[in-house]
C-alpha cells in the first residue's frame, strides 16, 4: 500500500472515524477541526451512541441494518467501554399494538413476559406487562467513545489540530476527507438537517443496565445508561433545522416519557439538556461521495455511531485500492 498525505476536516463521529482507521492504515493523516474544544460543536455529542442495528431496522433502510451489524466488531475491536447488555424495547399496556408492529418489522429479538423482564431489570419490576430484548446490541458514552479514537488516532502518528478553519477545496494533500456536516451543504445541497433532543440527568433511585426504548405513538423515547448513574433521555428525531433551546415543552414530554419508564426519574437531578441538528440525506443513509481528490462522508442522520466505522472501512478501500462499497458513491471530478 502507498502510504497518502489525507487532510481530514471535521472532527465529529465521522472524521474521527476516518483519522482513526487511516492513520492505523499508515497513511499520512491531519485531523482539523473549527471549534476550539474537542466535539464543542459536533452533533454527535448529543447522539444516544446506540449500536442498535436491529432496533433501527424498524424504520431504517435494510442496508442500515445490514451494515450496522457489521459494524459491531470493528466497534468491539477500537473501543473496549462499550456496554454489550443489549437493548430492551417496552410499551404501556395502551400501546401494545406499538410493540406488535416493532417486532413485526425488527429481527434477532425475544419476547419477554413482565416475569422476564423483572429478571432482566429488577429495578423496572411488573411494570410493563411484554417487551422485546435485543440481546446482542451495545451502548456507550458518545464523549468517552470519541476522545478514545482521537487518543487512538494521535498515537498511530495523525495530526489533530482544533480551532482552525479550512476549506476543503483549499486543503492541501493527495486526499481530503470532508466529515463537516450540515456546513458542507454548499456543495452537498441534498442535506437537510434534522433537529435531535436530549436531557442528561443523574439518578441515585434508578439502576438500569442496558437501553430502554419506550414506544408510543407520539412520543417515542430511550433511555441510556452511562457511568455514575447518568442517564441520557432521549427523543427520535425531529424534522427541523431549528437551533434553538430545547423548548418547556419539549423537555417535559422526555421528562414525563422518562417517568414513565421509572417514577425514580421524579428526584433526578438534570446534568446537561441540549438540542442539535444533524445532517441527513433523503434516503436517510449517510454515504462517502467521491469527488475527485475529496471524498464528502455526510448524512449521519441518527446512524453516525452505528456506521462510523463502516464508513471508515469504505473509503479506507478505496483509498487503498478503489473498492467499491455500497456506502460509497463515484462522482465526475
Amino acid at each position: 500500500m502507498t502510504a497518502r498525505a489525507i487532510t481530514i476536516v471535521g472532527a465529529g463521529v465521522f472524521g474521527v472515524w476516518q483519522a482513526y482507521r487511516l492513520a492505523r492504515a499508515g497513511h499520512r493523516v491531519r485531523l482539523v477541526e473549527a471549534s476550539g474544544a474537542p466535539f464543542a460543536d459536533a452533533a454527535s455529542r448529543y447522539a444516544g451512541a446506540m449500536l442498535a442495528p436491529w432496533c433501527e431496522g424498524e424504520a431504517a433502510e435494510p442496508v442500515v441494518r445490514d451494515l450496522g451489524v457489521a459494524a459491531l466488531p470493528l466497534w468491539r475491536a477500537a473501543y473496549p467501554g462499550i456496554v454489550w447488555q443489549g437493548t430492551l424495547v417496552v410499551a404501556p399496556a395502551r400501546d401494545r399494538s406499538e410493540l406488535v408492529r416493532f417486532g413485526r418489522l425488527t429481527e434477532n429479538h425475544r419476547a419477554l413476559s413482565a416475569e422476564e423482564i423483572a429478571a432482566l431489570e429488577p429495578d423496572l419490576g411488573r411494570r410493563f406487562a411484554s417487551g422485546l430484548f435485543y440481546a446482542d446490541e451495545g451502548h456507550m458514552d458518545p464523549i468517552a467513545a470519541l476522545g478514545h479514537l482521537l487518543d487512538g488516532a494521535r498515537a498511530a502518528g495523525a495530526e489533530i489540530a482544533f480551532g482552525q478553519t479550512l476549506d476543503p477545496a483549499e486543503a492541501p494533500g493527495d486526499v481530503v476527507i470532508d466529515c463537516r456536516g450540515l456546513a458542507a451543504r454548499s456543495v452537498l445541497p441534498r442535506l437537510r438537517g434534522v433537529r435531535g433532543e436530549r436531557i442528561v440527568v443523574r439518578a441515585d433511585d434508578v439502576d438500569l443496565a442496558r437501553c430502554v426504548r419506550l414506544l408510543h405513538p407520539r412520543h417515542p423515547l430511550y433511555v441510556v445508561p452511562w457511568p455514575g448513574r447518568r442517564y441520557l433521555i432521549g427523543a427520535t428525531v425531529v424534522e427541523s433545522e431549528d437551533t434553538s433551546r430545547m423548548s418547556v415543552r419539549s423537555a417535559l414530554e422526555l421528562l414525563g416519557a422518562a417517568y414513565a419508564v421509572h417514577p425514580g426519574f421524579a428526584e433526578a437531578e438534570i446534568v446537561d439538556l441540549g438540542a442539535g441538528v444533524r445532517p441527513a440525506f433523503p434516503d436517510n443513509v449517510p454515504a462517502a461521495i467521491v469527488q475527485g481528490r475529496t471524498i464528502r462522508v455526510n448524512g449521519a442522520y441518527r446512524h453516525g455511531f452505528l456506521l462510523g466505522p463502516v464508513l471508515a472501512e469504505a473509503v479506507a478501500g478505496w483509498i487503498g485500492r478503489r473498492a467499491e462499497h455500497p456506502l460509497l458513491q463515484v462522482t465526475a471530478d
